[in-house]
């Protein structure tokens, strides 16, 4: 019998890369909240630093009226947010036919960014008073609005042809100008009825229906979209379009449109995610959802805020609208809990990396994640490991996709080449998720060691000539 004969210098590789024995990282998990893009509470028509709504009233639907910004970003009584909702009538972007006022948009997301938030936005058609009518011009075109005999809340026809030629016309200009915009964060697919609710929709013509959904479907391909939770037509039909999220508007009412004898918690919200086919939408996009009235008058009217809370999190909540309105002092306990369940909680248990490596060879890992929050996050947020070495850093992208990462276990096994050129010695492995528009550290992991640059250390490496 002949033996096969191996060259030496393979025979060697092989015996080396046997007796290394791997680097085992196990990160301390830590409890605090974390602020992350796209997930936990958010300001509504204000940013970080602003003076929240006193009392039980808000603002909702007309241009921003700017606060001085006094340099802190806190917000007293109020999570600090990583989202600003931004909700404004179409009369006020389009006040000329075909005139657009993106300054009032683009101000909101200078704006934001500055205040290290995102931008939510929702265009509404129209409100229910005298001031926030559908566009001047409109009106005029259209003439006198419903009577009495008109579906609720629809203060101009629909399914008259000019409401999809002009309305739509809008949304497609609005999708040419910000769609991929890396600080708006999601659009509310905003068709019919009072503050772009929706009332009405399972009322509308297949044609005008479909007419009204495409035209966001149509206009934003990388911005997600969020539907209202309206009714089986108009939901389904968005969903066998593309993945889109859902949002709802009264979170926690338990009664006070009916005297207990209706809720929308309890005989509305629950049938309607799984009739009108929403029940899974939560693993694409994401789920937005806004108090019903405020915070404190849940507590007047002496409702459950943990019963609120937890069928939220069932119903695999991202992100929460208060109306900038502040969180009543008692409840801090329950809602710091929400928070560090709203959205996605990554808790890295598991990191595995060689002793050494050689300039043009291989760096294998290996990484268990735990999502301890309720839902996925839905924008890409780069993972890479970083070599640094004092003033020496050498950054390694990986193929790692977030956002498939639902709640529970995650593995990721990936590999990174070491650049030829990179000098040998002993250098500091780090990992991080990065900001794809900056590149730098963008989300907090529930693990101890962070680096003042967002930088987590993993342990060190050499680099070893071969």
């Amino acid at each position: 019998m002949r033996l096969a004969t191996v060259p030496v210098c393979l025979l060697l590789a092989s015996l080396a890369a046997l007796a290394q024995s791997p680097v085992i990282v196990r990160p301390v998990e830590i409890d605090d909240v974390l602020v992350n893009p796209g997930i936990g509470f958010m300001t509504f028509q204000r940013f970080n630093g602003d003076a929240l709504n006193q009392g039980l009233k808000w603002t909702e639907g007309f241009p921003i009226v700017y606060q001085p910004f006094h340099g802190s970003l806190e917000n007293k009584d109020f999570p600090m947010t990583s989202i600003a909702y931004f909700r404004i009538y179409w009369k006020f972007i389009e006040p000329e036919d075909g005139h657009y006022r993106w300054d009032l948009i683009d101000t909101a997301l200078r704006t934001a960014a500055d205040r290290k938030q995102t931008l939510m936005l929702r265009i509404a058609p129209y409100g229910t008073t005298k001031d926030n009518d559908v566009p001047d011009w409109y009106r005029a075109m259209m003439g006198p609005e419903l009577g009495r005999t008109a579906i609720a809340k629809w203060r101009t026809n629909p399914e008259d042809p000019r409401y999809v030629k002009y309305f739509t016309r809008m949304i497609g200009e609005l999708g040419r100008r910000y769609d991929g915009n890396p600080y708006l964060e999601s659009v509310d697919l905003s068709i019919v009825g009072a503050w772009g609710e929706g009332a009405g929709s399972a009322d509308l013509t297949d044609a005008t229906r479909r007419a009204l959904v495409d035209s966001y479907i149509d206009s934003f391909h990388t911005t997600p979209l969020v539907m209202m939770l309206t009714d089986e037509k108009t939901n389904k039909y968005g969903l066998s379009r593309k993945p889109v999220g859902w949002r709802v508007d009264c979170l926690g009412d338990m009664g006070g449109f009916s005297n207990l004898k209706w809720s929308h918690m309890q005989d509305m919200y629950p049938q309607g995610i799984i009739n009108f086919g929403m029940r899974d939408a939560w693993k694409k996009a994401p789920v937005s959802l806004e108090v019903c009235w405020v915070m404190q008058h849940w507590m007047d009217k002496g409702w459950d805020v943990n019963y609120i809370i937890d069928q939220s999190l069932k119903w695999h909540i991202s992100s929460f609208n208060a109306k900038s309105s502040p969180v009543p002092e008692k409840w801090w306990p329950p809602v710091n809990r929400w928070l560090k369940k709203m959205g996605y909680r990554f808790v890295l248990r598991k990191f595995t990396y060689p002793e050494e490596v050689t300039p043009l060879g291989k760096l294998s890992f290996t990484t268990w994640w735990e999502n301890k929050g309720v839902a996925p996050c839905y924008r890409p947020f780069p993972l890479a490991l970083r070599l640094k070495a004092g003033s020496r850093t050498v950054l390694l992208p990986t193929g790692a996709d977030i956002r498939t990462w639902l709640p529970g276990d995650n593995l990721y096994d990936g590999a990174v080449f070491i650049p030829g050129d990179l000098a040998a010695g002993e250098y500091e492995l780090q990992l991080a998720l990065l900001d794809p528009a900056t590149g730098n550290p963008a989300i907090k992991l529930a693990i101890a060691g962070v680096q003042p640059d967002g930088w987590y250390p993993m342990g060190r490496i050499r680099v070893k000539q071969p």
